[in-house]
């Protein structure tokens, strides 16, 4: 999961000439820890996690929060789903999401409210997911090309497509269907170099080892918010009421596996 620091830097002004150099002192401010909602809709139902930020001088605290009430309100059924958490920390419900519906979920936590709405998307089918080598300068690098339906007509769809490697989160990248050809969007991912002793231990990959290829469709807003991530910023607020950072995503997991097999 995701977790998220504040950092404020005052940088004085300098007048820099020749070879005159001058020390920049960073800073930051101390703040409140904030509350951060991380929640998936889908056709497996609900997960909702619940954590606050850390200060920046302290170790990075990881511990799930258990003391709020959440629900999922299906705007179009008039339905309510209550969340409870369990041993780790989740909360969870296994009644799954209507493609179509609206939604909101809704978190209570001492006295604060936090809500995020979000329309339940449908699956986008995943047409293939094939590994190649490509020859670059320095090595040849294994290239996992993945293809999916567009999953409707509008101009601008949003995807977001993850891979796990192992059961463990690898990459991911995001995506529309701007360069859609004849309804399907093509996306590559460069992962692995040939030359092993050269690879870093986060992208590695060895014969034999499975890959998992996550797609979704997501809102515009989600799009950005994850954009934002990934250049390590906190990303447009998508929970209202009172401050929380985090996402709610509603969306079909359309998953397909592959097996590294390229020597």
């Amino acid at each position: 999961m995701m977790k998220f620091k504040y950092l404020l830097v005052a940088l004085p002004l300098a007048i820099l000439a020749g070879s005159c150099k001058k020390e920049l002192d960073f800073s930051y401010h101390d703040i409140d820890p904030i509350p951060v909602a991380e929640a998936y809709l889908s056709q497996d139902g609900t997960e909702l996690t619940l954590t606050l930020t850390t200060p920046m001088d302290e170790p990075m605290d990881l511990r799930r929060l258990k003391d709020a009430e959440v629900a999922l309100y299906n705007i179009d059924q008039d339905d309510w789903v209550v969340l409870e958490a369990d041993r780790s920390g989740i909360y969870r419900s296994p009644i799954p999401g209507i493609p179509g519906d609206h939604y909101q979920m809704i978190v209570e936590r001492e006295g604060e409210l936090y809500m995020a709405s979000g329309l339940m998307y449908g699956p986008a089918r995943i047409v293939s997911a094939e590994f190649g080598w490509i020859k670059m300068p320095y090595d040849y690098v294994a290239v996992l090309q993945v293809e999916f339906e567009d999953n409707d007509d509008d101009i601008n769809s949003c995807y977001w497509v993850r891979l796990l490697r192992n059961g463990e989160p690898y990459m991911w990248q995001a995506t529309t269907d701007a360069m859609a050809v004849d309804g399907v969007v093509r996306i590559s991912f460069m992962t692995s170099r040939k030359d092993l002793d050269e690879e870093e231990d986060d992208t590695v990959l060895r014969y034999g080892d499975e890959v998992t290829v996550i797609v979704q469709q997501i809102s515009r807003d989600m799009f950005d918010y994850i954009m934002a991530i990934g250049n390590n910023s906190n990303g447009a607020r998508m929970w209202q009421g009172n401050h929380c950072l985090g996402f709610f995503l509603p969306s079909w997991r359309t998953e397909y596996i592959v097996e590294f097999t390229l020597q």
